[in-house]
């Protein structure tokens, strides 16, 4: 096995990591800020109003994406495997 092919394995699963979680982490952040906005304009201190409104917007984007990211990881699996007869030659 070559050092390049290693290399460029774990180089595309870091990229399909960046890809996958992308989506989900973006509607974390936006709500994040803007329930941190909405706590700092009426000094209202709780942490369930931050926790919830992330925990909705989460689900919500995995009903959204979900679909497209089982797409994307199963078709870098599958091209792993096909990788996999070749790799030890």
């Amino acid at each position: 096995m070559e050092t390049a092919s290693v290399v460029d394995l774990v180089r595309e699963a870091m990229w399909i990591t960046v890809l996958v979680s992308a989506p989900l982490l973006l509607v974390a952040l936006v709500i994040g800020v803007a329930v941190g906005i909405i706590q700092a304009a009426t000094s209202i201190n709780e942490t369930t109003l931050s926790f919830i409104p992330k925990l909705i917007g989460v689900g919500v984007a995995i009903i959204v994406f979900g679909n497209w990211q089982l797409t994307v990881l199963t078709d870098y699996i599958h091209r792993v495997f096909e990788k996999i007869p070749g790799l030890f030659l």
